[in-house]
């Protein structure tokens, strides 16, 4: 079990969200909440409010990329094979609609054949509510330790 899904588990996903800020100092720039974290699968969210905000008073690109890194890299972490490391490769993104509330970003890696190594492409989808309003595609290089 990756390190940081057994510390999810044994912290809990309140205690683990204030961790995380820790752990990368820039992710605590959106105040993100780890709702849930297991192999294949993680959804983060993050409150609307002024320091994530953009010059129109929406959601800022950046802000909901960090959350995109945030979900996909927690996921990979949980979901690669024992012995194996990974670090985020590239980034592609779609923005969908204004992001005019709170943020609730999932990365599904149901379809992900985790038992590869090199590049593995990681989708995440952004949400307001239950409108869509960004997708991303992380570029993870996965290899052995």
């Amino acid at each position: 079990m990756s390190q940081m899904l057994q510390m999810f588990q044994q912290a809990g996903a309140a205690q683990f969200s204030a961790m995380i800020g820790q752990v990368a100092p820039y992710f605590a720039s959106i105040a993100p909440q780890m709702i849930e974290l297991r192999p294949g699968y993680a959804e983060v969210s993050f409150a609307k409010r002024r320091e994530v905000l953009n010059h129109i008073g929406t959601v800022h690109a950046i802000a909901l990329c960090n959350a995109a890194e945030l979900a996909a890299g927690s996921m990979t972490d949980a979901s690669i094979p024992a012995g194996c490391r990974w670090i985020p490769k590239g980034m592609t993104v779609e923005y969908l609609a204004k992001a005019d509330g709170d943020i609730r970003t999932v990365a599904d890696g149901s379809k992900v054949d985790w038992s590869q190594t090199g590049d593995i492409k990681v989708p995440v989808m952004a949400y307001v509510g239950d409108k869509p309003v960004f997708r991303a595609e992380i570029t993870m290089y996965v290899s052995q330790a």
